[in-house]
């Protein structure tokens, strides 16, 4: 018999209500244990989300400045301004409708009510370096081994991505259920999972309609640029759609993108160059997800949602999502350190963003994918060739 697999996002979504239930039926001698798990795996998550910024970051930066030419910049430009722009939609559709979906203050911290399950014991696994350091070394790094001809640092820095990679796949994403049921179970024995779960279930509307929303824009302003009509365009990259729902993997999809996006009309020459990348470099749908959950929880919170702090870590967002590693919840990862620095998230706040954006990866990667022949169609306009 075929061993049953179950998917990431399945296995997220059983470890939540998994935990919510079982939070007020285990002994508080079990629940710590789950715990001091959960504080184990914080740290080495704070320990590797400096590296990995860097071993993702600077080598991306890298191979854009290495292959400079004039098509791969315009691309890599039009990815950024598509991502930044659906992360500023998500900021305006959520501070104006969240407010009257979530009441303030939802998410109370559990050690405030003082009945938390503390943790046996913890052990400090100090960062080399902080988030904030990391990024700027990897600009510096980047940039440098963009314009330094050689290649020895470069090898260097792609294997180290390549261990990043491995250690993302094999070690962080198998333990994330356990991770997000332990959450859920302290949560839960805390008493505040019926009101995190029906606020859950509100933001995932609320980012399936927006998902939807971005698609047409992205496709009416390729329209516009193309003289085409978006609807009979957006409407041939379905197959495309419905595949990165299945695979949750915009380079799995990468064969479907690029035959519906040449059935659009793109150059078969400047597909066979966007499509790729972009499956790599734009992620919209990600960055509206990440944004909208962010300030979710923030209201939880009731921490104040002030568009001039948004606007940074959405700017900053952007240039993160460019090295996403292409595994099913490898977005989030690569955002953890820039909710972390920019927005104060914690713990708690880290497991409730990862929980919360994987039970949707399967639309975001959609939106992405599909996104990308939007992307396409506009170079195609300005880089066809005869």
């Amino acid at each position: 018999m075929k061993k049953l697999k179950i998917g990431l996002v399945a296995r997220i979504i059983i470890a939540m209500l998994l935990g919510f239930l079982l939070g007020r039926v285990l002994p508080l001698s079990v629940t710590r244990v789950f715990s001091t798990f959960n504080g184990l795996f914080s740290q080495f998550l704070g320990f590797i989300i400096p590296l990995l910024i860097v071993g993702l970051v600077a080598p991306a930066i890298a191979d854009i400045g290495r292959k400079a030419g004039r098509m791969l910049l315009a691309t890599t430009l039009l990815a950024y301004v598509a991502t930044i722009i659906s992360g500023f939609a998500s900021y305006f559709t959520s501070a104006g409708i969240f407010p009257e979906l979530i009441e303030a203050g939802t998410l109370t911290s559990s050690l405030a009510k003082g009945n938390d399950a503390a943790p046996y014991f913890v052990i400090e696994i100090a960062p080399l370096m902080g988030v904030m350091t990391a990024l700027i070394l990897a600009f510096i790094l980047g940039l440098g081994m963009a314009h330094v001809n050689g290649s020895a640092l470069h090898s260097v820095f792609n294997d180290f991505r390549e261990i990043i990679y491995r250690t993302i796949a094999k070690v962080i994403i198998p333990l994330l259920p356990l991770f997000i049921f332990g959450i859920a179970l302290n949560m839960s024995y805390s008493g505040q999972a019926a009101a995190v779960l029906t606020v859950f279930i509100k933001i995932i509307g609320v980012i399936f309609v927006l998902h939807i929303a971005v698609l047409l824009f992205q496709y009416c302003v390729a329209g516009l640029i193309s003289k085409r009509n978006p609807l009979p365009l957006l409407f041939r990259m379905l197959p495309a759609y419905f595949t990165a729902l299945g695979t949750q993997s915009s380079a799995a999809t990468i064969p479907v993108t690029l035959r519906q996006t040449v059935a659009n009309g793109v150059n078969q020459d400047v597909a066979g160059f966007v499509i790729p990348l972009c499956a790599t470099i734009h992620l919209s749908g990600s960055t509206l997800k990440i944004v909208a959950c962010a300030i979710a929880i923030m209201m939880m919170q009731g921490t104040p949602v002030e568009f001039s702090h948004i606007a940074g870590f959405i700017l900053m967002l952007g240039v993160v999502m460019v090295a996403a590693p292409g595994v099913p919840g490898g977005a989030i990862m690569a955002a953890l350190g820039v909710l972390q620095s920019m927005l104060g998230f914690g713990e708690q706040e880290q497991a409730l963003m990862i929980a919360l954006y994987i039970a949707m990866d399967n639309f975001g990667t959609a939106c992405n994918v599909t996104g990308d022949g939007a992307l396409a169609l506009i170079i195609n306009k300005f880089y066809k060739t005869a």
